[in-house]
Parts: C-alpha cells; sequence; structure tokens
C-alpha cells in the first residue's frame, strides 16, 4: 500500500510539478511493465524528461 501510494504521489508530481503528458507518462509505465526499472530512468532513457527534470525527479524523492 506505501509503494503503490508513493507512485501516485509521483505520479502526480511528474504531471502537476514538471508536466509531464498523459500520453508521456502512459509509455513510461508501460515500458516499467516489460522492463522494470525505476520510473524516472525510464522516462530519462525515453526522452520524456531532460537531464534537469531528472534531478528533479530524484531530489523531490529523497525529500518525501
Amino acid at each position: 500500500m506505501i509503494a503503490s501510494t508513493h507512485v501516485t504521489k509521483l505520479i502526480r508530481f511528474l504531471q502537476d510539478d514538471l508536466a509531464i503528458s498523459a500520453s508521456s507518462m502512459a509509455i513510461a509505465l508501460k515500458q516499467v511493465e516489460h522492463n522494470p526499472g525505476p520510473l524516472p530512468m525510464i522516462l530519462w532513457q525515453y526522452g520524456l524528461v531532460t537531464i534537469e527534470q531528472l534531478d528533479r525527479i530524484y531530489d523531490w524523492m529523497e525529500a518525501t
């Protein structure tokens, strides 16, 4: 339950604070299903976030 809540908060942060589109999130989440890995890294590997955004994501994750 805690992990699910954390993922929900992460997705909300990505969409609200970093303006990651729903379609980009769908692509990343689909990739996580097929190739499990950290969601932020998948977003970056697929060019859906910049390196600066990736830094912000990890800063946010560290703070929560």
